[in-house]
C-alpha cells in the first residue's frame, strides 16, 4: 500500500566545514583527552576503553567488509553507542534512529514505521554485518536490550548487501560475551501512560581462564499509550556464548526471542479533511481502532560464527544466521472524509492478517594483508547465500456482519467484531534466493593515498506461487549481476582526510504495470565525496559530504489503472530520478565531559520532469543528542537531551471539498527532549528523561492514505540502574 512521489551545494559545504575544523582544532592536544578521561566517571567498554558518542569501536566492516576506521571509510557513517542509547532511554531501534543524521523515521500507523534517507526508503538491514530483509513490522522494532551499538552507513551498500535501495544500511551489532569476570546491570523504568519495564544484562566467564564466556540479557514491559484503547506488553530474551577454542580459533553463538502483544492498536490514519474540505482537528487521543484490535508479533533469531586465524595475518570466518518473524494482526481499516456535523461518511473493512517469513544467511569470508610493490595492502574475498521465504494469509469477515461506522465524531472503538470466514492464502508462498561472490581490496598507493576497489557478482531469483494477490505463478531471475565499488581516501594531514566513492544500484522489484508485466529492476549509480577529521586522538569526529544518486525504473503509481485481475493500482517506471544533497556531522567529545552527536542533511529528489519523488519525506533534517557530566561539587550529575528539526515535505493532495490541490505535509517543527542523571552511589544511578518538553502537537506520518498520525505528546520516563 506504499505510494511513491534529488543541486549539490559544494560552495556552502567546503567553507563551513573548514570553519568547523579551525574552531575545533585546538581540541586535538593529547593532554586534553587525557584530562577528560581522568575526570569522567564512565562505564567504558569492559577493557578500559573510554566510550563517547560516536566511538565504541575503532574499526568496523559494515560498509565494505574491510576493517576500517570511520575516517578510512569512504561513505557517510554514524555510530550510535550503547551510552547514547541509554542516555536517550531508547527502547527500540526506531527510537535510536529518530535522532540519527540524515534519517527520517515516520509512522504509517500505530503499528509500523517507514524509514528513509536521501530520498529513498530504507530496506537494508544487517545483523552483525550480515544482510537481512525487513518485514511489514520491521527490524527497527527490535528491542535495544540485544544490541551494543547501531551503525548507519548512508548511501548504497551493494557490495555486501546485494539488491537494495541506495538510501542507507542499518547494522545492528549484538552484545558479545567478552567479560572475564562477573559483571552486569539491572534497570527498572516507569514512564507516562503506565509504562513499566525491567531489564537485566549479565556477563560471566564459565572457565577459570575466561576462555569460555556467556552473556544473558532480558527485558519485560507493559504500557498503555496516549491513543485511546491502545496497550501493549512483551518481553525479550537474548543469550550468547563466546569461546576461545584454541589460541587461533574463536566461536560465538547465540539466540534471541522477542514477543510483543499489542491490543486496541490503531491501523488506519485519522482523516485529514471533513467532507466540506475543512481540515479536521482531532484530539491526539482519537483512534480509528476497535477495542478488539490486536497486532501481535514474535521474532526469533539464532547465529553461529567461527573465526580461524591463519598464517601471516590472514583469517577465515564462517557465519550462519537465521531470523523468523510471526505477525498476527486482527484490525479494521477506516477511510473517508466524514461530515463535520454528523460524522457520517467513513467506510470500514476488517482484516485478519497472518505471516511467518523466514530467512537464512550464510557467509564465508577470507581476510588478510599482502605485499605488493613494496607496500602492504588488505584483501577481503567471500561467498554469501541469502534465502527468504514469505507469504501471508487472511480471514475475510462475513459482509453481513460488518457494521457501519456511523458517527465518527463520537467513535470510541466500541465497534462490534464481525464473524470471520475461513483463512485463505492471500499471497502465494514466495522464495527469494540470492547467491554472491564478492571481493574488495585496499591499495596503499602512497603513504597518504589509499584506493579501495571491489565488486560483487550476484544471482537473484524470486519464485511465487499462485494466490489471490498472485494471479499466476511467476519467476523473476537476474543472473550474474555485477555491482562495482570504488573509493579513494587521501590523508591531507594527521587529522584530516578527503574521500570519494562510487557504487552501482541494483534492486529487483515486484511492482507490475497496467498490462500485468513486472517492472525492470531499479538501476543507477551512487556518488559521494567529502571530508573527515579525527580530533582529540579520535575522540571527536567531524565530517561533511555531498552525494548524487541516479536511478531509473523507479516505481510510481499509474493513476487510473489497475494490475489486470487485481485491485492493485498499476505502477509505471519513472526514468531519470535524481537525488542530490549534502550532509554535516559531528560526533564525540567536544569538551571534557561533554559528548555530542549532531548532524544536518539536505537533499532534493526529482524525476526527469522535475516532479518531486518521495514527496512525503522532509528535505532538510537536523538531529542532535548531547550529554554533559558535571564536576566539582556537582560531580555525579549529568545533564543532556536531544533536538530534532525537520522542514515541511513537499507533499500535496486533492481537497475533497474544493477539488484544489493543497499542501498536506507537516509544517517545519522542533522537538526538544531533556535528560538528567545522578549517580547515587558508584553502582546505583537515577535518570529522568522528558520527551517533547514543549508538548509540540505535530503529525508524524510518512505516507498518505488521506490522513495522519500524531506524534507523542510530552512524556516522562524515570530509570533506576544498578551495576555490578
Amino acid at each position: 500500500m506504499e505510494t511513491f512521489e534529488g543541486g549539490i551545494v559544494v560552495r556552502s559545504v567546503i567553507p563551513a566545514f573548514r570553519f568547523a575544523l579551525l574552531t575545533a582544532s585546538f581540541l586535538s592536544a593529547p593532554a586534553f583527552a587525557q584530562e577528560s578521561a581522568e575526570n569522567r566517571n564512565e562505564s567504558g567498554s569492559g577493557d578500559g576503553t573510554i566510550i563517547v558518542y560516536g566511538s565504541g569501536t575503532d574499526r568496523n566492516a559494515a560498509a565494505t567488509g574491510l576493517d576500517l576506521t570511520p575516517r578510512e571509510t569512504p561513505q557517510s557513517l554514524t555510530i550510535i553507542t550503547r551510552e547514547q542509547i541509554d542516555d536517550q532511554a531508547a527502547s527500540t531501534v526506531a527510537d535510536v534512529l529518530e535522532y540519527t543524521t540524515g534519517l527520517s523515521v515516520k509512522r504509517v500507523d500505530r503499528g509500523r514505521n517507514l524509514l528513509s534517507a536521501r530520498g529513498f526508503d530504507i530496506t537494508n538491514f544487517q545483523l552483525d554485518g550480515l544482510p537481512f530483509a525487513t518485514g511489514n513490522i520491521g527490524l527497527e522494532e527490535s528491542s535495544t536490550v540485544i544490541y551494543d551499538r547501531i551503525e548507519v552507513i548512508r548511501g548504497s551498500v551493494g557490495l555486501l548487501q546485494g539488491a537494495g535501495e541506495p538510501s542507507a544500511s542499518i547494522n545492528m551489532v549484538r552484545r558479545q560475551a567478552d567479560a572475564r569476570e562477573l559483571t552486569g546491570t539491572v534497570t527498572l523504568e516507569a514512564a507516562s501512560w503506565d509504562h513499566f519495564s525491567a531489564t537485566a544484562d549479565v556477563s560471566t566467564p564459565l572457565t577459570g581462564d575466561g576462555s569460555v564466556r556467556v552473556r544473558f540479557a532480558a527485558e519485560v514491559y507493559q504500557q498503555d499509550a496516549f491513543v485511546d484503547l491502545e496497550s501493549s506488553k512483551g518481553f525479550t530474551l537474548y543469550g550468547v556464548i563466546g569461546a576461545d577454542l584454541g589460541p587461533n580459533t574463536r566461536l560465538r553463538a547465540g539466540a534471541s526471542y522477542q514477543k510483543d502483544e499489542r491490543n486496541g492498536v490503531m491501523w488506519a490514519q485519522l482523516p485529514y479533511w471533513y467532507a466540506d474540505g475543512t481540515v479536521a482537528k482531532w484530539s491526539r487521543s482519537k483512534t480509528t481502532g476497535a477495542d478488539w484490535n490486536a497486532w501481535d508479533t514474535a521474532e526469533t533469531s539464532a547465529f553461529l560464527t567461527i573465526e580461524q586465524d591463519l598464517a601471516t595475518g590472514w583469517s577465515l570466518k564462517g557465519d550462519v544466521s537465521y531470523f523468523q518473524q510471526t505477525e498476527d494482526s486482527k484490525l479494521i481499516w477506516l477511510w473517508g472524509s466524514p461530515d463535520q456535523a454528523t460524522g457520517i461518511g467513513m467506510n470500514v473493512w476488517p482484516y485478519w492478517y497472518l505471516t511467518k517469513p523466514k530467512q537464512w544467511n550464510l557467509n564465508l569470508q577470507l581476510k588478510g594483508h599482502y605485499s605488493l610493490f613494496g607496500r602492504q595492502h588488505e584483501l577481503v574475498v567471500g561467498a554469501m547465500y541469502n534465502h527468504l521465504k514469505t507469504g501471508w494469509t487472511n480471514r475475510d469477515p462475513d459482509p453481513a456482519t460488518v457494521a457501519p461506522v456511523g458517527d465518527f465524531n463520537a467513535w470510541d472503538g466500541s465497534y462490534p467484531e464481525p464473524t470471520w470466514g475461513p483463512r485463505f492464502r492471500m499471497s502465494g508462498i514466495g522464495t527469494t534466493k540470492q547467491t554472491a561472490l564478492y571481493g574488495v581490496t585496499r591499495f596503499q598507493l602512497l603513504d597518504p593515498v589509499k584506493l579501495i576497489i571491489g565488486g560483487r557478482l550476484s544471482t537473484w531469483v524470486r519464485d511465487e506461487e499462485e494466490a489471490l494477490y498472485t494471479a499466476e505463478p511467476y519467476r523473476l531471475k537476474k543472473k550474474n549481476v555485477f555491482t562495482p565499488y570504488a573509493g579513494v581516501i587521501v590523508d591531507l594531514n594527521d587529522f584530516l582526510s578527503a574521500y570519494a566513492s562510487y557504487t552501482s544500484i541494483f534492486n529487483p522489484q515486484t511492482a507490475r504495470d497496467r498490462n500485468g508485466r513486472y517492472l525492470d529492476p531499479l538501476e543507477g549509480a551512487n556518488y559521494e565525496a567529502g571530508l573527515k577529521a579525527d580530533l582529540i586522538n579520535g575522540r571527536l569526529r567531524l565530517s561533511g559530504a555531498v552525494f548524487r544518486i541516479e536511478q531509473d525504473n523507479f516505481a510510481v503509481p499509474d493513476i487510473g489503472y489497475f494490475v489486470p485481475g487485481t485491485t492493485d493500482v498499476a505502477s509505471k517506471p519513472a526514468m531519470g530520478t535524481v537525488s542530490k544533497g549534502y550532509e554535516f556531522e559531528m560526533q564525540g567529545e567536544v569538551l571534557p565531559g561533554w559528548d555530542i552527536s549532531a548532524g544536518w542533511s539536505h537533499f532534493k529528489a526529482t524525476d526527469a520532469d522535475g516532479n518531486d519523488v518521495q514527496a512525503h519525506q522532509p528535505r532538510k533534517v537536523f538531529r542532535m543528542a548531547t550529554k554533559y557530566e558535571l564536576g566539582g561539587a556537582l560531580r555525579g550529575f549529568s545533564l543532556g537531551g536531544s533536538v530534532r528539526w525537520e522542514s515541511r515535505p513537499p507533499q500535496t493532495a486533492e481537497n475533497p471539498g474544493t477539488g484544489e490541490t493543497e499542501k498536506v505535509g507537516q509544517k517545519a517543527y522542533w522537538l526538544v527532549n531533556l535528560m538528567g542523571a545522578y549517580d547515587i552511589t558508584e553502582q546505583l544511578s537515577l535518570q529522568i528523561n522528558v520527551n517533547n518538553v514543549f508538548d509540540k502537537r505535530y503529525y508524524n506520518t510518512n505516507s498518505w492514505f488521506g490522513g495522519y498520525i500524531y506524534g507523542e505528546p510530552r512524556n516522562v520516563r524515570a530509570t533506576l540502574k544498578y551495576g555490578f
